[in-house]
């Protein structure tokens, strides 16, 4: 049997917290009433999915999204006299109840009017006066109403009903121009007599019928003044869609400038694996960077390589005994054509600018343990001789496993070596605390030694508690990366913007994903959202099919594999099926507001990392996300292709190409 007190739960978590819904009176009262009492018995088991159902004389229960919307737009209080027009079931008369209001209902079947009646007396609601009658004309002798709710849809707002609002009374109501579709709409009487009105989403109610409302005839209009065929779905957003420059115009980066006041962008790709992701991000951010004064580039890549990235971009040289970077699987990942191309551009865009004036590049993982270790040790053996040989004692509990930390956690899960968190904690702390005495020199060369010894203490935990949970290690890894991020932004004065590349599933707000409502996962997009507000711009990338560069096992050699056609209960297969060129969905945008409201249900989202395995594709690189608040805006490709790799080997004799020695 359905645990209903389970499904209520989960239903306010992801239909009503997790889409915005923020009034706890509404949520409460949802909790509290059994909507499987509102249902026929043999739909009773989905009385909690996000859908509207069926009920007696051809009407229908709205799905709880809609209904905790109108009831957070009406700002119910306790003690309120409340009108609400279409009585239904009595469901909604009964949240009403819930939240302390003083509850008329008026519904124009007699039958359905008796049968909520006889259901909310079961139910112990006593406090609810059941009306049949033409809802359009209110109840007169009841008025004046603190709020007035229709669960109908009329042509226009029914006079009657604003003449019985109290001064700061609100009306909910559809309104549209055929009697399937309308905009949900909230008017406030002014003192004045006035009405301040405002549109809030696109719903689809039963008709509003009466003297002020529709008639029979045009519930029941003739063949020939039917209303047109509702549009489909990928109509919908193809409306909203904004199509793009081709890639190689210079006008496709300009798109994006309307984020360009933001502290923070962050660029986001479907795959590790894709060319169009990559010059895409390359585009938008020389954009930011030559139009909008970002100087910081973070990616999700190993703050060891991309140290030496930042050095090539600048003009200076390799450090001495330094390897080059990106030699550690995933090698494509950043060791392609398309990546190379943007530090080229990086390199000429700094060249002759003054250091204040030029774009920085940094990494926010932690998987180059040994490389960390290396750089911290060979700063302090330059500053200071003798804390760089405590450093060294310190880190030499790591070493037998820098080549593959992996076993170091493994061995300390089964009690086969120490834990080495003191002495890699201990020694961050020493570094910090020598600020004043290290920064004074060089602070760049401070904070990447400071840095660096971040990651050493990371990495650590992160090896050590990958065993006790996947929720844990990737908690640790995301945090550590926005962390590193808030330190380069604070390094740089509170004036500094960044761009951020990294996969959806880290840019995106993990708490509109499966990731964040069924494993308990945050990541960068999340902390981003929590720390910068509306000052953090989140921008997916998605595709149809193509091809990827990816591996079928970790570490195996890099394989270019077809993807498969998205899945027919995917967004990207609604996006696809718009037809259109590259596009870029602006949820933020007066265009976008339709098709957002029809993208806020859950669908399947796809992710392929570095790892594609398409004959378990639904199983491995499918996950339930609401898109439209998982991202502030969506850029789709609906065909692409893989990246080209780089030789990993650095070839003698081409200094002036260096790091990757083309």
């Amino acid at each position: 049997m359905l645990d209903y007190a389970f499904a209520r739960r989960r239903m306010i978590e992801r239909q009503i917290s997790a889409r915005g819904i923020a009034d706890p009176a509404v949520a409460a009262a949802m909790g509290r009433v059994p909507r499987e009492q509102f249902v026929d018995p043999g739909l009773s088991e989905f009385a909690y999915e996000d859908t509207p159902l069926p009920i007696a004389e051809g009407q229908t229960i709205s799905q709880p999204y809609i209904v905790g919307r109108m009831l957070e737009a009406a700002a119910v209080h306790p003690g309120d006299r409340v009108l609400e027009v279409g009585t239904g079931s009595g469901y909604l008369a009964a949240l009403l109840a819930e939240m302390g209001a003083e509850v008329f209902t008026i519904e124009r079947r007699t039958v359905l009017a008796e049968a909520a009646r006889e259901r909310l007396a079961a139910l112990g609601y006593e406090r609810i006066s059941v009306h049949s009658g033409d809802g359009t004309t209110g109840l007169p002798d009841a008025a004046p109403f603190d709020a007035i709710i229709a669960s109908a849809g009329g042509p226009g707002v029914p006079e009657s009903l604003t003449r019985q609002l109290k001064p700061g009374g609100r009306l909910v109501i559809p309104v549209g121009e055929t009697a399937r579709e309308q905009r949900l709409r909230r008017l406030v009487l002014r003192p004045d007599g006035s009405l301040d009105e405002q549109e809030l989403d696109a719903v689809r109610f039963v008709p509003l019928i009466g003297r002020e409302g529709w008639d029979e005839s045009e519930r029941r209009p003739s063949p020939a003044a039917r209303p047109a065929k509702p549009r489909e779905p990928h109509e919908i957003v193809a409306e909203a869609a904004e199509v793009l420059p081709d890639l190689d115009d210079p006008t496709f980066g300009a798109a994006f400038d309307r984020f360009g006041d933001r502290r923070v962008v962050l660029l986001g790709e479907a795959s590790h694996g894709t060319s169009e992701f990559y010059r895409a991000r390359a585009a938008i951010t020389r954009r930011l960077v030559d139009e909008h004064g970002f100087r910081l580039v973070a990616v999700e890549a190993d703050w060891p390589d991309a140290a030496a990235i930042d050095r090539h971009v600048r003009g200076k040289p390799p450090l001495p005994g330094a390897e080059p970077p990106f030699r550690r699987f995933p090698t494509w990942m950043w060791r392609n054509t398309d990546f190379d191309a943007f530090i080229g551009w990086m390199r000429e865009h700094n060249a002759g600018r003054p250091v204040t004036d030029q774009a920085r590049f940094f990494g926010l993982d932690l998987y180059n343990l040994s490389a960390s270790i290396a750089a911290v040790v060979g700063y302090l053996e330059q500053v200071d001789p003798e804390a760089a040989r405590v450093a060294r004692e310190r880190y030499g509990c790591l070493t037998p496993w820098q080549k593959d930390p992996t076993v170091y956690g493994r061995a300390v899960l089964h009690r086969r070596h120490a834990e080495c968190e003191p002495g890699v904690v201990a020694q961050l702390k020493d570094l910090l605390a020598s600020r004043g005495q290290y920064a004074g020199e060089d602070g760049e060369l401070f904070l990447d030694a400071t840095q660096n010894a971040r990651l050493v203490a990371a990495a650590e935990r992160y090896y050590r508690t990958m065993y006790y949970g996947a929720a844990e290690s990737w908690n640790l890894r995301d945090t550590h990366m926005f962390e590193t991020l808030t330190h380069i932004l604070e390094a740089h004065g509170p004036g500094s913007k960044a761009v951020v590349w990294a996969h959806n599933s880290h840019i995106g707000n993990a708490a509109h994903t499966e990731m964040g409502s069924v494993r308990e996962e945050i990541n960068i997009g999340q902390l981003c959202r929590e720390r910068f507000g509306e000052d953090a711009a989140l921008i997916g990338f998605g595709t149809h099919t193509g091809t990827v560069a990816a591996a079928t096992d970790w570490d195996d050699p890099v394989e270019v594999k077809d993807v498969r056609p998205s899945h027919a209960r995917s967004y990207e297969n609604l996006c696809h099926k718009t037809g259109l060129p590259p596009f870029l969905l602006d949820f933020g945008a007066e265009r976008s507001a339709v098709a957002r409201e029809l993208l806020m249900p859950s669908r399947l989202e796809r992710f392929i990392g570095v790892i594609y395995r398409p004959e378990t594709e639904l199983m491995s690189h499918y996950t339930d996300a609401c898109l439209p608040q998982q991202f502030d805006a969506y850029v789709f490709f609906d065909e692409t292709e893989a990246v080209t790799p780089l030789p990993t080997r650095q070839q003698p004799g081409m200094d002036d190409t260096y790091p990757f020695g083309l």
